[in-house]
């Protein structure tokens, strides 16, 4: 399809991964951290799963990007990571697989592996949304743990005929997917500063959810078919919600869109293009309690403002309790347990 000509977009010197983290994202990573066990299978996996191997799969299966190998992808590589003010950039490679999927893994070095199916699916704009999606995936550290579910995921198919086989291991399971799809938010929100177009970011959600079937899409009825989805507030669709997404690592495509339009709408996205966003030099004097401070207000006002309280509850419950555990331990000097 034809490609709509280049904007100027503004350059997020020093933009730290904390601008577009979902505080939902960084409270299921607390939450999940203080699961029993956790940490142990994370050392574990982190052992047996080879960085080289995993690497080595991808380069033996699919196409790395550079200036002569997709370089169009190369090109939009590059845009969006001077956007984003990206200091290293990642390995990119493209898969032949017709599904439109891209995703970022590795554990030392992350590399972000996209989909032909996308690549012939969307225009540059949109492509460079995904690509900056992805990149915040990478400076946001998400990658370790996808790596971890992957792993996982083909571990506990070996346990699945075993009564009860795993069933810690399947806990950890259950709370990384609620992890993924939380971190497939704030990655959007990268994606949207990246392209600086919040139509180019829709459009995606669009297409991704049409099949490529923009044209006859409307985006005012696709975001309100969002707010009617994430606003259903009957018990049946509260339950029907939770079992429909449980085993699901992005959220769906409706509700990815009714997501960032809050952002936009809230200011913050006008916020961070006019300078105001945190820096990757103050990262280290970002406490836990502040971080932890912000998902548990989060959580409140989403459950005060939402009319699917139901779901929402027992959807966030995880998040927010341990979020505000490590605000209060830390503010009050309580030790954990």
């Amino acid at each position: 399809m034809p490609n709509p000509p280049a904007r100027a977009r503004v350059t997020l010197t020093g933009i730290s991964s904390r601008t577009w983290e979902h505080p939902a994202d960084r409270g299921a990573l607390v939450a999940l951290r203080k699961l029993k066990g956790f940490d142990t299978v994370l050392k574990a996996m982190s052992g047996l799963v080879s960085e080289r191997a995993v690497r080595l799969s991808v380069l033996g299966s699919a196409v790395r990007v550079d200036e002569r190998q997709f370089a169009r992808v190369h090109r939009l590589l590059v845009d969006v990571a001077t956007v984003l003010d990206v200091p290293e950039l990642p390995e990119v490679y493209v898969a032949n697989n017709p599904l439109t999927n891209a995703m970022t893994i590795g554990i030392d070095r992350p590399f972000i592996v996209i989909n032909s199916g996308l690549v012939d699916l969307l225009d540059d704009e949109e492509l460079a949304f995904v690509l900056a999606h992805e990149l915040g995936h990478v400076m946001s550290g998400h990658a370790v743990y996808q790596t971890l579910l992957q792993r996982l995921l083909a571990l506990s198919l070996g346990l699945a005929s075993i009564p009860l086989g795993g069933l810690g291991i399947r806990i950890i399971i259950a709370a990384l997917f609620e992890w993924s799809r939380k971190a497939e938010l704030s990655a959007d929100r990268a994606g949207l500063l990246g392209v600086q177009d919040p139509s180019v970011a829709l459009r995606v959600h669009m297409q991704l959810a049409s099949g490529g079937h923009v044209g006859d899409l409307d985006p005012t009825s696709f975001l309100a078919q969002g707010q009617e989805y994430v606003g259903a507030g009957d018990l049946r669709d509260s339950v029907l919600k939770l079992l429909l997404i449980e085993n699901r690592t992005h959220p769906f495509a409706v509700v990815r869109a009714a997501e960032l339009r809050a952002w936009v709408d809230a200011g913050d996205y006008t916020a961070v293009l006019g300078g105001s966003y945190p820096r990757r030099t103050d990262d280290g004097d970002a406490t836990v309690s502040e971080a932890a401070k912000e998902a548990a207000r989060s959580y409140a006002e989403a459950f005060q403002q939402t009319q699917d309280t139901l779901g929402r509850l027992v959807h966030d419950a995880a998040g927010w309790m341990g979020t505000a555990k490590t605000w209060w331990d830390e503010r009050f000097g309580r030790s954990g347990d």
